[in-house]
C-alpha cells in the first residue's frame, strides 16, 4: 500500500468525498483504485472562509509502481511479549484500580494467562452510575464511590480524551482493544479522537467481561487498606481491613486522588517524592459562541462537531496558565471525594451536544510553593483549597461561582448570572472567587483571561462562569520506581503506575504505562522461568 497525504475534503462533505479527491491527485482512473483506508484526519480551520478536513489515506493500487515517491504504509500490531503460556506464579498477581492504567495491565496480563485478581475501592459501572447521579441530584457523597473512585476510575466521568503527547506504537493496540470493546471507529484515525463519558462506560463493561474471560476476576467494594511486606518483598495486600490476599506482585494503579493510600504508603516507608501539578478553576461559555471563533459560523459545528480550544500564557510572575480537559457541549460535574471537600472537574458526551462549553483554566504550583517537608504537602494543600471551596459555596456540596466581570474587577456587588447558566449540580452558590488560592493565582489568572480574550472572541466576556475549584488536574506526589523495571524503588513487587503514581496524563498516557508494565512484569518471570 502507498499513503498519500493532504487530502483535502471540504468540511461539509462526507468521507465518499475522498475517493474522487484520490482519483484526482493520484491521475488514475476508478478501476485502478482497489481500496482505501482513512489513516489520519485533523481539521484545517486557519482560514475561515475555506474550513477543510485534511486526510492521510492508505491506498492500494492495481500497479503502484508509478508511485514510488510516496510512502509505502507498513501496518504496525502490537508485539505481545515472548511468553511461557500456562507459567503461573506461586499466587495471582494483583492489580489495584481500574483506570486506564490498572484496566489495561489487567488486560494484557489476562491474555498472556495470568489470572490477575483485581481490587477495585468503588463500585462497577452499573451501580457507580446511580451512585454518583445521586451524588450530583441530591448532594449525598459516597465516599468509595464517586467521580474519582470506581471501575474506569476519574476518566469514566470525563470527556474521554485519547489525545497525549507521547509516541508509542502500544496507542495503537489501545485504541483497537477501545474499538473491539464498543468504541467509535473513528478514534483510529481523527486527529483528536474522545469517547464520551457514555461510551466509555459501556467499553469498560466490556472489558470487564473480557478479563473474566480471560482467567481475571474482579472484586469492587474493596479497597486495599495496608501493603504486606517481608524483608522490602511485597508478600500480598489487606482489603477492607480485614482480607489479606497474598500475592508477589502488586500493580498500584490507585489515581491521583488516593489520598489515604497515599498516606499509609508514606507510612510503609515506600518511596515518594513531591511533585508539580497545578490548579485553578472551571470556565464556561455557550459552545455556540466557540464555534463562532473558532469556525467562523456556528452552523458548521453540524459538520465538524463542537468546536474545542487549547491556550496557554506565561503571566509576569512566571506563571504557566492553560487550559486543559476542554470538555465542547458539556457540564461542570462535582468531582468530590472527601465530606466537606469540594471539587469540579468536566465531562462530556460522545456527541457533546449540551449547550455549554467548559474547561479547566489552571495556573502550575511547585512543591516549594508549600511551607515544611512533607512529602504530602500538595496533598494537604489541595485539602484545604477544596474546604475552602466547599465552606464558601455554603455546604452542601453547593459550588462558588462568579462572572467573569465580577472576578477580574473583584468587584461582587457585578456577580451575577447573565446569559451562561453554570451547569454544575447539585447547586452553586454567586461568591468571590478572589482569595481562595494564594494570591500568585489570581495575579497570573487576572492576565491570562483578558490574554485568551485577544485570542478567543469572547473568552473574558462579562458573563462567562467560573467555578471553583479545579484541584485534581495531575498527582501531586510521584511513587519512585526503577526506570528499568518499574518496580518501586525498594520495595520489591510492587508495580506503581499511571496517573496516580505520577507516570501520566490522560487516558491514553495511563493505559500506555498500564501495559508497559505488564510487559516488564511478564519479561522478568519469563527470564526466572528460563534459569
Amino acid at each position: 500500500m502507498i499513503r498519500v497525504s493532504n487530502v483535502k475534503v471540504p468540511y461539509n462533505k462526507d468521507e465518499s468525498e475522498i475517493e474522487y479527491q484520490l482519483l484526482k491527485i493520484l491521475k488514475i482512473k476508478k478501476k485502478e483504485l482497489i481500496s482505501y483506508e482513512i489513516e489520519k484526519m485533523s481539521i484545517d480551520a486557519r482560514k475561515k472562509e475555506k474550513i477543510t478536513k485534511v486526510y492521510t489515506v492508505k491506498v492500494s493500487l492495481q500497479d503502484e509502481s508509478n508511485f514510488s515517491h510516496l510512502e509505502i504504509s507498513n501496518n504496525k500490531t502490537y508485539i505481545y511479549p515472548e511468553n511461557i503460556h500456562g507459567i503461573q506464579l506461586e499466587n495471582r498477581p494483583v492489580v489495584v484500580g481500574t483506570g486506564p492504567s490498572g484496566i489495561f495491565a489487567a488486560y494484557l496480563l489476562a491474555e498472556m494467562g495470568y489470572n490477575p485478581l483485581i481490587f477495585e475501592r468503588g463500585e462497577k459501572i452499573e451501580k457507580r452510575t446511580q451512585t454518583v447521579r445521586n451524588f450530583w441530584e441530591n448532594g449525598i457523597l459516597n465516599t468509595e464511590s464517586n467521580v474519582q473512585f470506581g471501575e474506569g476510575g476519574a476518566g469514566t466521568f470525563s470527556d474521554g480524551k485519547l489525545t497525549t503527547r507521547i509516541k508509542d506504537d502500544r496507542i495503537n493496540r489501545i485504541l483497537d482493544v477501545f474499538i473491539d470493546n464498543g468504541a467509535p471507529i473513528d478514534i483510529s484515525y481523527k486527529n483528536k479522537p474522545h469517547l464520551g463519558t457514555d461510551n466509555l462506560r459501556k467499553i469498560m463493561i466490556n472489558m470487564r467481561k473480557q478479563i473474566i474471560e480471560l482467567g481475571g476476576t474482579f472484586q469492587f467494594n474493596s479497597k486495599m487498606t495496608d501493603l504486606l511486606i517481608e524483608e522490602n518483598q511485597i508478600k500480598g495486600v489487606v482489603i477492607n481491613n480485614s482480607e489479606r490476599i497474598a500475592s508477589d506482585v502488586v500493580i498500584l494503579a490507585i489515581g491521583n486522588s488516593a489520598r489515604d493510600t497515599f498516606e499509609m504508603l508514606l507510612e510503609k516507608n515506600v518511596p515518594m517524592e513531591a511533585k508539580p501539578f497545578a490548579v485553578g478553576f472551571r470556565i464556561e461559555h455557550k459552545q455556540a459562541d466557540i464555534n463562532v471563533s473558532q469556525y467562523g459560523d456556528s452552523d458548521i459545528a453540524t459538520y465538524l462537531g463542537a468546536a474545542e480550544y487549547k491556550l496557554t500564557y506565561k503571566a509576569s510572575n512566571g506563571r504557566s496558565v492553560y487550559s486543559f480537559c476542554m470538555c465542547p457541549g458539556g457540564q461542570v460535574v462535582a468531582s468530590a471525594s472527601e465530606i466537606n471537600r469540594l471539587t469540579v472537574n468536566g465531562m462530556s458526551e460522545y456527541k457533546r451536544n449540551k449547550e455549554n462549553a467548559n474547561s479547566a483554566i489552571i495556573v502550575n504550583v511547585n512543591p516549594d510553593d508549600f511551607e515544611g517537608e512533607n512529602i504530602l504537602k500538595g496533598m494537604d494543600f489541595q485539602r484545604e483549597i477544596e474546604e475552602k471551596a466547599y465552606f464558601l459555596g455554603g455546604g452542601s456540596y453547593a459550588a462558588p461561582v462568579q462572572n467573569m466581570k465580577s472576578y477580574l474587577s473583584e468587584n461582587i456587588s457585578a456577580n451575577c448570572i447573565g446569559k451562561i447558566a453554570p451547569s454544575y449540580q447539585p447547586a452553586v452558590s454567586l461568591k468571590n472567587l478572589n482569595g481562595i488560592y494564594p494570591k500568585f493565582i489570581d495575579e497570573a489568572l487576572h492576565e491570562a483571561f483578558p490574554y485568551f480574550g485577544r485570542k478567543i472572541v469572547g473568552f473574558d466576556d462579562d458573563d462567562v462562569i467560573l467555578t471553583g475549584v479545579e484541584t485534581r488536574s495531575s498527582s501531586p506526589v510521584r511513587i519512585i520506581r526503577k526506570p528499568d523495571s518499574y518496580e518501586s524503588l525498594t520495595m520489591r513487587g510492587l508495580y506503581p503506575i499511571g496517573e496516580g503514581a505520577g507516570y501520566a496524563g490522560g487516558i491514553t498516557s495511563a493505559a500506555v504505562d498500564g501495559l508497559k508494565t505488564a510487559e516488564k512484569l511478564i519479561e522478568k518471570y519469563l527470564n526466572i522461568a528460563k534459569i
